[in-house]
């Protein structure tokens, strides 16, 4: 077992105003109680202090492999597993700020479930990605049934989850499972430059955006639209909506420098 004191779950705060949270649990960054722990933790603490975008890492071979077999056992220890997953990944999906998984090598189970709780993939040709429960008699735990069925549909998630295999990095790109294919020595200057590029806009913007569509999807269609205008009206509080309409009646569209406030 980890000692707590180890830092498997480290973050980065770079100058461009993007974070940098990487997985460091050798060898093949198994999502153990206490890396869930730390990523819940780490997720919180980029929801208190938000950069500007997150991108969330792994090994160069695997990016997570999924849960630790090891602390396995009956019901009662599923219990708690699945409550530390629900709690991490609801923790990562709920940063304010849009978050990239940059997906090298294998992200399996749990694995993929962290890649999913992010808003945006990007892969490598060599990435698999899949949700392989199934194969040891078991279901997905961390949101494989639910996120996975939102983003891909129901039909494809049913294919992944019933057979267990891995998906190959075209197939996930064609299904949407991911969004950009790079090649592996590109992928993290890739996925920065993404996130550097998000960092620099109307970042309060894009949160309560990104809390109108993530919740909005849990409801009616009626529920959506209340929570869409009640966020329409809150973003116009920011100093950053008086940034763009004023630069956009002096320049017109696309010239705002906003200051994420």
């Amino acid at each position: 077992m980890a000692d707590s004191s180890q830092a498997l779950v480290t973050i980065e705060r770079r100058d461009d105003g993007v974070a940098v949270v990487t997985l460091e649990n050798p060898k093949v960054n198994a999502l153990s109680s206490e890396v869930l722990r730390q990523l819940r933790s780490a997720a919180q603490s980029l929801t208190e202090q938000p950069p500007g975008a997150v991108v969330i890492t792994g090994g160069p071979r695997v990016f997570a492999a999924g849960a630790d077999i090891t602390e396995f056992a009956g019901p009662d220890e599923a219990r708690a597993i699945g409550g530390l997953f629900l709690d991490a990944l609801n923790a990562v999906a709920a940063i304010p700020r849009a978050t990239i998984a940059a997906v090298a090598g294998f992200a399996l189970g749990g694995g993929c479930e962290l890649a999913l709780a992010c808003d945006f993939r990007v892969a490598t040709p060599k990435t698999r990605l899949g949700q392989p429960e199934i194969l040891l008699g078991i279901i997905p735990g961390g949101g494989g049934t639910q996120r996975l069925a939102r983003l891909v549909g129901p039909a494809k998630a049913k294919d992944l989850v019933f057979s267990g295999r891995q998906v190959r990095a075209d197939e996930a790109l064609a299904m949407g499972l991911v969004d950009r294919v790079v090649e592996a020595e590109v992928l993290h200057d890739e996925a920065l430059a993404w996130a550097a590029q998000l960092a620099k806009g109307a970042v309060v913007a894009q949160g309560l955006a990104k809390q109108a569509i993530d919740l909005g999807l849990e409801g009616t269609l009626a529920a959506g639209l209340d929570l869409e205008q009640q966020l329409f009206v809150e973003v116009f509080g920011t100093d950053d909506a008086r940034i763009g309409v004023d630069s956009f009646n002096e320049h017109g569209p696309g010239h705002a420098t906003f200051t994420g406030r």
